[in-house]
């Protein structure tokens, strides 16, 4: 077995076991259907739908539906919690109203972008591998939780606070998020699309504030989702609150920002115009 298989193999335990913490944590003083937590179930099938898809995924070796299977996956459990939580609330209606826009729109917008693409190249090497597939589909699984962790605790708490100003910040810190990433992603696919820009990168507008817009709004709609949720968490259930915390590292440590600096740096590294770009522009949060 290779040293990248061994990896793979010796973290999706330690992905389960993650998961297992939080859906412990997150289930103190949270609803139960039959005696089984609601928050728990929920996590459970983050993870039950991922390995699920995986196996024809793998079978196909194709890459093509694992980002339309996150957001689906978002999109179906937060409609379960909605159906199992017994009295929910409007702060719950609302955290779970904002999940289910912000998953169709990135679903549809991801899924667009991978069948006009063709593939992801970040599968290149992983998809050949049953090991290694496997471990980025349990992965997934694992941001799909955490990321969603402050919705669906405070969708499944049994501690109800009226709609506060908590929520009214929160909803503009979301709206905020939402918007920009919105925007970014728009104006980067217009540019692309452009066959007068094909070989060039983009440096107009949100992207001339930032090398990575999109990224920020991701960010910034997932700290006004903890926001909101904040007034109803006690005890364990503040685990939560890692939701935008994971998000912001994954995206800036992980497998976003320096992912794309890479690529970026091969591709234009060394050209007066990209260099000056970089020298000018922040990473992430916007310079107005």
């Amino acid at each position: 077995m290779k040293e990248s298989e061994r990896k793979a193999l010796a973290a999706i335990p330690v992905v389960v076991l993650l998961g297992a913490g939080l859906a412990w944590a997150g289930s103190q003083d949270g609803a139960a259907v039959g005696g089984v937590p609601v928050f728990a179930l929920a996590v459970v099938a983050a993870f039950l739908i991922q390995w699920l898809v995986f196996i024809p995924a793998y079978l196909a070796q194709t890459e093509r539906f694992y980002d339309l299977t996150g957001s689906l996956s978002y999109i179906a459990v937060t409609l379960l919690l909605v159906l199992l939580t017994p009295g929910i609330d409007a702060r719950g209606l609302l955290l779970a109203a904002l999940v289910l826009v912000w998953a169709t729109r990135l679903g549809s917008f991801l899924f667009r972008r991978i069948s006009e693409a063709g593939k992801d190249d970040r599968f290149d090497e992983i998809k050949p591998s049953f090991v290694r597939f496997l471990s980025v589909w349990t992965i997934q699984g694992i941001w799909i939780a955490f990321t969603a962790a402050a919705a669906w605790v405070a969708m499944t708490s049994a501690n109800r606070v009226g709609l506060d100003w908590f929520a009214v910040a929160g909803l503009l810190v979301w709206v905020a998020g939402f918007s920009f990433e919105v925007v970014a992603d728009s104006q980067k696919s217009r540019f692309s699309a452009d066959p007068a820009n094909k070989g060039q990168f983009i440096s107009t507008g949100l992207w001339a504030k930032s090398r990575h817009p999109n990224y920020f709004g991701e960010i910034l709609l997932w700290i006004g989702v903890a926001i909101i949720a904040l007034p109803v968490l006690q005890g364990w259930q503040w685990v939560a609150l890692i939701s935008p915390v994971f998000v912001a590292l994954l995206i800036t440590k992980v497998s976003g920002v320096p992912h794309l600096e890479q690529k970026a740096d091969k591709k234009w590294g060394g050209q007066a115009d990209y260099e000056a770009y970089k020298k000018n522009t922040p990473v992430l949060i916007p310079k107005f």
